[in-house]
């Protein structure tokens, strides 16, 4: 069995039966249709996956990692705010007219700041300290600028990742104030091991522990049947990571350099509604 699908299965087993429920609240959130989109939720979940161990993709059903990676490129690569620059339409709902998303996200890791070294965004800077500063305890990137909330689409819900070497390993910490479980939770996680994964490969060190560390970790009211029909299905064993071992420069990843080998997973096909 994946070690994703046993997490996810931990996780969303606690949130159904010991989460809190904002049903008799007000919320912010909505479905399509207008209708209030309610959670249970946890407080403060942290979960850890050694990349050396096993790639924690879930098999419970498909995670599609092209374009999970597409996505994370398009931030962290691209630092890109306009879904044009996007091959998927997820983010279409906080689009402008003009596709853009505001100051979120890849603007903020594009914005450059100036250091004693010189000046860095906020991608580079961590490229730069790998190299020649791997033992510092300050690399780490910040995408929740107060200053811009009110020029972001949507205020950034992965919001921080930590990195720190030892020896010749990279481990990183992702903060995320918020997660929809059904929705987000396995492709944030194949998300962040990928970069975790990129950063280490140009650095010249091995990818170690993913710690993810989620504020409030949630089920939407919609999506609890899915949840709990998911929790039967056949767990199948971890596929193994290929990545392309010639790439030495992190902007020059492309999704193709990562490949799946033996990814079963469960094959129904569920309807998912996002809450907007």
């Amino acid at each position: 069995m994946s070690r994703a699908d046993d997490i996810f299965k931990e996780n969303v087993r606690d949130i159904l039966e010991n989460g809190y429920s904002d049903a008799d609240l007000e919320v912010r959130p909505h479905w399509a249709d207008g209708t209030p989109a309610h959670t249970i939720k946890k407080f403060c979940i942290v979960n850890r996956y050694d990349l050396r161990q096993e790639f924690p993709i879930m098999t419970l059903r498909r995670t599609y990692m092209k374009s999970a990676i597409d996505e994370l490129l398009w931030i962290w690569q691209r630092k890109s705010n306009n879904v044009k620059d996007l091959k998927s339409h997820i983010w279409d709902n906080w689009a402008n007219e003009e596709g853009s998303i505001g100051k979120a996200y890849g603007y903020q890791l594009g914005v450059k700041h100036k250091y004693p070294e010189g000046q860095f965004d906020q991608v580079d800077r961590v490229l730069y300290d790998l190299k020649h500063n791997p033992q510092s305890r300050r690399i780490l990137t910040n995408i929740y600028n107060h200053h811009d909330l009110s020029e972001m689409g949507l205020y950034p819900c992965a919001y921080s990742m930590t990195f720190n070497v030892s020896g010749n390993v990279l481990n990183g910490i992702l903060n995320q104030r918020s997660q929809d479980m059904l929705t987000a939770n396995n492709w944030n996680v194949v998300q962040y091991s990928i970069l975790l994964v990129m950063m280490a490969q140009v650095s010249g060190l091995v990818a170690g522990e993913l710690v993810h560390v989620i504020a409030d970790a949630h089920i939407y009211d919609r999506h609890i049947p899915i949840v709990k029909e998911m929790l039967d299905n056949t767990s199948y064993k971890a596929p193994k990571l290929i990545v392309n071992p010639n790439v030495k420069d992190f902007y020059a990843f492309t999704e193709d350099d990562f490949k799946l080998e033996g990814y079963e997973y469960c094959k129904k096909k569920y309807d998912i509604p996002v809450a907007i």
